[in-house]
């Protein structure tokens, strides 16, 4: 069986990790105040008291995963003879995808004997780990690391990621959205609906006067793209606002008729939270394409 190796990004539940083998996350590191914090489970600030900051006028920032950490990661694995699938934050939001090319360049050069493929998701947070999700599945049907990895290459252009914030502040301030601060300027009391489009980048859709209209412009989006509703486990991430994240989940088991235990509901850590901020809502889900 072959290994899955992703970045904290992927937003996946501690208790969804633990339960797998043969699987790791790279923390990757933010800043809030004068500290430096590694974003994972049991380390660094809980969810409440990191977006408790962030509301409080805090800011915080993040780091790229060097290829040193990524190589730490990927040696203990291939030297053991067992090959790797590595799925990480979109390229379109961080250097962490160039960094797995440059620590794969040197593991090439020493003629492991497991074999690393890499795969840019073009995704963030849950997204990312939707993709990791799939991935999962698939080897636990038998696919073989490369299948796999092509495979998700395949399907990642259906990997529809769609959400909303409550304070557009948070994205212009860590630089994550020009188009978006192009497109709402500097509008009042707007609640953007955005999405990773095909590129891994952000991009904003809707304006919505009110916070309850951008939940059902997200719900709408996921009734006009996706597929077997039925069939497929739809990812629903929350910055500190998990009631509202449970309100777009019972609508979209009520309109598109996705049932009701094959949602996997998560928090946004502080890699994406950093950029995002407190209110943020998210749904990731497998579609016709993006949107």
């Amino acid at each position: 069986m072959f290994a899955i190796v992703t970045d904290s990004c992927s937003d996946l539940r501690p208790d969804y990790v633990a339960v797998q083998s043969d699987f790791v996350v790279v923390p990757m590191q933010y800043t809030i105040g004068a500290e430096t914090y590694p974003d994972a489970p049991g380390q660094g600030l809980d969810a409440a008291a990191f977006y408790r900051r962030l509301s409080g006028g805090e800011s915080a920032s993040t780091a790229q995963i060097n290829p040193d950490t990524l190589m730490e990661a990927y040696r203990p694995l291939l030297a053991k003879g067992k090959d790797v699938v590595s799925i990480l934050l979109s390229s379109g939001l961080s250097g962490t995808f160039q960094s797995s090319m440059i620590a794969k360049e040197t593991l090439d050069a020493e003629e492991l004997p497991g074999k690393l493929y890499l795969v840019d998701s073009l995704s963030a947070s849950a997204g990312e780990g939707l993709m990791v999700h799939l991935a999962l599945q698939k080897r636990a049907e038998g696919m073989t690391a490369e299948q796999t990895a092509k495979w998700l290459e395949e399907i990642r252009p259906r990997v529809a990621q769609w959400f909303t914030v409550d304070d557009l502040h948070f994205l212009k301030r860590g630089g994550r959205c020009s188009p978006a601060s192009a497109f709402f300027g500097t509008l009042i009391s707007i609640k953007p609906v955005l999405h990773v489009d095909d590129n891994g980048k952000l991009i904003a859709r809707d304006k919505v006067r009110r916070r309850s209209g951008a939940l059902r412009g997200l719900v709408d989006r996921v009734e006009s793209l996706i597929e077997n509703p039925k069939k497929q486990t739809v990812f629903i991430s929350n910055a500190a606002c998990p009631e509202e994240g449970e309100k777009v989940r019972t609508l979209i088991h009520q309109r598109v008729g996705v049932p009701m235990d094959r949602f996997m509901m998560s928090s946004i850590g502080p890699t994406v939270g950093s950029h995002a901020g407190p209110g943020t809502i998210a749904v990731f889900f497998l579609g016709k394409n993006r949107g």
